[in-house]
């Protein structure tokens, strides 16, 4: 890896490349991070469907990690879909316990056509076992929503209410996002076990583009295992994820109106 930092990402394969471990590999290359993988789940997917998962036995992804953290330069650790709280238990157990290495935990519940990613049992052994571990965790509205037992927040003070529910998991740090909340601006919550509420805002662009998730996590484990702080990890992905969307959109823009732009 030539002296870069590194990230090992704990994730699922997305058979149509928009999510899962294809997204974060594209994302570290092309911040010029380093990538070390631990396949959790392969699944069947189209951009619209969820067709079907094939779970990773819980032995074969123990072992994945383990090698994979033989490795040398790895800054920071990105998880995203687990499935089962077998799974869930492998990685926790895998896992490094000397705080040295940060973790970005993404609680992916569903997909973004709706199946399910990650069991009630998984969803238990996820919030014992890995919110304690983890420097930052990156909960969309709806996954917050479902891991705190309330309605989806429909406001700041609901944001905040739910961000301090979840960080006393034990995380270190909330980020909240806010992209399927309403308005012109896409406003995402990042609550630290010390310091103000900081709000993280941008203009909303409205694009279809699956694997926002991951990019995001990816990209702030990429700050992270660069040495940034925090705050810092977390403004560069939001940064980035909101230039792919803008890339994504323009792309998507009618024909006729490029034409007339040249």
């Amino acid at each position: 890896m030539g002296g870069r930092p590194a990230v090992l990402v704990i994730a699922g394969t997305d058979s149509s490349g928009g999510a899962g471990i294809v997204r974060d590999l594209r994302v570290l290359a092309d911040l010029d991070v380093g990538a070390l993988c631990a396949v959790t789940a392969v699944t069947a997917q189209t951009h619209g469907a969820l067709v079907g998962v094939h779970h990773v036995p819980p032995d074969a992804v123990r072992a994945q990690i383990g090698a994979a953290l033989e490795s040398p330069g790895i800054g920071a650790i990105k998880i995203g879909m687990l499935g089962t709280a077998a799974t869930v238990r492998a990685v926790a157990d895998a896992l490094p316990r000397n705080g040295t290495l940060p973790i970005v935990l993404d609680p992916v519940l569903l997909s973004s056509s709706g199946g399910v990613l990650l069991d009630e049992a998984g969803r238990a052994e996820m919030l014992a076992r890995l919110f304690p571990l983890a420097a930052v965790l990156t909960p969309n509205i709806p996954e917050a929503a479902s891991l705190c037992g309330t309605p989806p927040a429909a406001g700041p003070e609901a944001l905040l209410a739910q961000a301090r529910t979840l960080l006393a998991t034990g995380a270190r740090a909330v980020l909240l996002k806010g992209g399927h909340g309403e308005g012109p601006q896409a406003v995402d919550l990042l609550l630290c076990a010390e310091g103000a509420p900081i709000w993280l805002s941008s203009p909303r662009i409205e694009v279809r583009c699956r694997g926002t998730g991951c990019a995001l996590a990816s990209a702030i484990a990429a700050g992270l295992a660069s040495g940034a702080s925090v705050e810092t990890a977390c403004r560069a992905a939001k940064q980035y994820v909101s230039s792919m969307l803008g890339a994504r959109a323009a792309s998507e823009a009618p024909r006729h109106l490029a034409d007339r732009s040249l």
